[in-house]
């Protein structure tokens, strides 16, 4: 692959946008397939999985309220009124004039808080009845956050107090997340708040911006609570990945380019003219300082804001997540696939249900340090990297990244260009968010059971209502194996694969030496044999291989193998099906009824008279 291109300067972030992409909040556009690197998984076709635009040519009905019965999109309120005050959305201060709030008519669709999905026994009219009255459900979560609020001081001392040894459990890729849940026992659900708070603090983001930490964990208490108790798509999970974008933004990368020093504060000059000097800061992990001149880490490169956006994008990126894909949402007609006109529904509602959390009370808003421009930027990034996980647009944004690192006509990825500083990031985390088959073999499998499971809840719900259950859907045929390796070969190995071909997987040098030790221990005993010609050809194959390296990614590791035994489960299945098709033809091939009565009657003869000569 095209080696990447780096620049030692870096343009301030009110530069030209990506080509493309309007001046709004609107997600990027997403260029024609390009050319995909070759790799282990790279053979692939653009097959669509269960979430993907084969679901919207399956019969609809409408089980909601019509169309004009809309909510209002979050996107388009104005300042948003606080009980103590009002915030403007557009910065995220504090204003005078008080501005009624459009409340989005979420509570014919959504699950209880509680988390709890409908079951194959759910009536076709259940959406409407499933939540409290919009009041009451209103008058709960006011409970809820003043109870928060109340309880914050209590939460503050015992993030300071879990910091180093919270810090030693996710030092690792394979961060074993459910055993975590288990050790915080009641406390569990504070796990995003938590993991949250101690990355912001390794990566030192609570200093360069002046974080204040009680509307921080206010905040992010308030966030983690909005997530369901559903068997994937849950708080877990945010923190999964927002584990997984730390650890790909901040560990050792094998041969990666540097182009700045932890912690410097570059000055920088606005898009109006050079008026107004901008700090521009860069940060690393405290927990992982890289001294190694061969190694580098992608948070060297991207400015500290950008980071920070990539941080908080994935702790709210499945936000009041109902366990149902997008997919699900049109054909049933629901208020978000409406109000976001079918397009990336449930990431749009993400996005704009968290920042309208974000603005609904003073007391979360941990940004306040942020100046205007800083603050539109940083919500601009946010948005664009929870908009970037959308599985439909999957191949579209893989296309676009090969076409920036591998195509030979093109300078790789300049990281003084803030377009592909996004573009890098909104490939991080998408495989932040896939990154399952990815891990060692019982994480993989703990998160295959927790999607699998979302899935056969929305397949009971399908068949309940009416409509064609989804493709690994349906709990009464299981496809488990087919699944994840169609998953890993069609999705999570191309991505994987070109994010690695472009050097930004975390790995560590090996020599080729350590490699091929156990293959060159066979054939000692042909060398002792061998005449001196040969033995001093050997020794130079030896001297050449200790001269050689390559670099071991602990992810393509994983993925490979746990692509192996899923292969490996498939043809397995495949000969016991066999098998049994071979012994129902065995069985059909049988002596009919009226020949096996008779061979009966013989064997009862046979008894009888032998009994009778017992008894002579």
């Amino acid at each position: 692959p095209k080696q990447r291109s780096s620049s030692v300067t870096l343009t301030h972030h009110m530069g030209a946008r990506r080509a493309g992409a309007s001046p709004g909040l609107s997600p990027v556009g997403s260029p024609s397939h390009g050319s995909v690197s070759s790799g282990a998984f790279s053979n692939w076709s653009p097959v669509e999985f269960p979430d993907t635009a084969d679901f919207l040519t399956k019969p609809s009905i409408n089980i909601h309220k019509s169309p004009g019965h809309a909510p209002s999109s979050p996107d388009f309120q104005q300042p948003v009124k606080t009980p103590v005050g009002y915030m403007c959305s557009s910065c995220g201060r504090q204003v005078l004039k008080p501005v009624p709030i459009p409340e989005p008519d979420f509570a014919e669709y959504r699950d209880k808080k509680s988390g709890e999905i409908a079951s194959a026994n759910v009536p076709k009219e259940s959406f409407h009845h499933m939540e409290k009255s919009k009041d009451e459900r209103k008058e709960t979560i006011d409970q809820t956050q003043n109870k928060l609020l109340v309880e914050q001081s209590s939460t503050l001392e015992t993030m300071l107090l879990d910091h180093d040894s919270l810090m030693e459990k996710m030092n690792n890729w394979n961060f074993q997340v459910f055993d975590l849940v288990k050790e915080m026992g009641d406390q569990s659900g504070r796990i995003l708040s938590q993991v949250t708070y101690t990355l912001f603090q390794d990566t030192s983001l609570l200093e360069i911006f002046k974080i204040p930490t009680q509307e921080f964990m206010n905040y992010f208490r308030a966030l983690e609570n909005g997530y369901r108790d559903i068997p994937y798509h849950n708080r877990i999970h945010a923190t999964d990945v927002l584990h997984a974008v730390w650890y790909l933004t901040t560990r050792p990368i094998p041969g990666f380019q540097q182009i700045h020093n932890e912690h410097i504060m570059e000055t920088d000059i606005d898009e109006a003219g050079g008026i107004a000097p901008v700090q521009v800061s860069y940060t690393s992990s405290k927990s992982c300082p890289i001294t190694d001149g061969s190694y580098g880490c992608l948070a060297s490169n991207i400015p500290a804001l950008e980071l920070m956006a990539l941080y908080v994008a994935a702790a709210m990126h499945d936000y009041d997540h109902p366990g149902r894909t997008n997919a699900f949402l049109v054909a049933t007609n629901a208020p978000q696939a409406v109000l976001y006109n079918d397009r990336s529904v449930l990431e749009n509602h993400h996005a704009a249900s968290a920042w309208n959390l974000f603005l609904s009370r003073p007391e979360y808003n941990f940004l306040s340090n942020l100046d205007h421009v800083e603050f539109k930027r940083f919500r601009f990034l946010v948005i664009e990297a929870i908009l970037a996980t959308d599985l439909k647009k999957h191949f579209d944004f893989l296309a676009e990244f090969n076409a920036k690192v591998n195509d030979m006509n093109s300078n790789g990825i300049e990281w003084s260009n803030e377009n592909d500083r996004l573009l890098a990031c909104q490939i991080c985390i998408k495989l932040a968010d896939i990154n399952g088959p990815a891990k060692v073999r019982d994480l993989h499998l703990k998160w295959t059971e927790g999607i699998v499971n979302e899935f056969y809840e929305q397949g009971d719900e399908e068949a309940s209502l009416g409509l064609p259950i989804s493709p690994f859907m349906d709990r009464s045929s299981p496809q488990l194996a087919k699944l994840q390796e169609s998953f890993i070969t069609h999705i999570v190995g191309p991505l994987c694969n070109s994010y690695n071909a472009a050097g930004l997987l975390p790995g560590q040098w090996v020599d080729e030496e350590e490699e091929d030790a156990e293959s060159t221990e066979d054939d000692d005993g042909a060398q002792l044999e061998s005449d001196d010609e040969e033995m001093e050809d050997d020794l130079i194959l030896k001297a050449q291989r200790k001269k050689g390296r390559r670099i071991f990614c602990q992810l393509i590791h994983h993925l490979s193998e746990n692509h192996k035994i899923w292969k490996k489960v498939i043809e397995e299945e495949e000969k016991n099906k066999a098998e049994g098709a071979k012994l129902l033809t065995d069985i059909s091939s049988l002596p009919q009824a009226d020949d096996i009565q008779v061979i009966e009657e013989a064997d009862e003869d046979d008894e009888r008279q032998l009994g009778e000569d017992k008894t002579c």
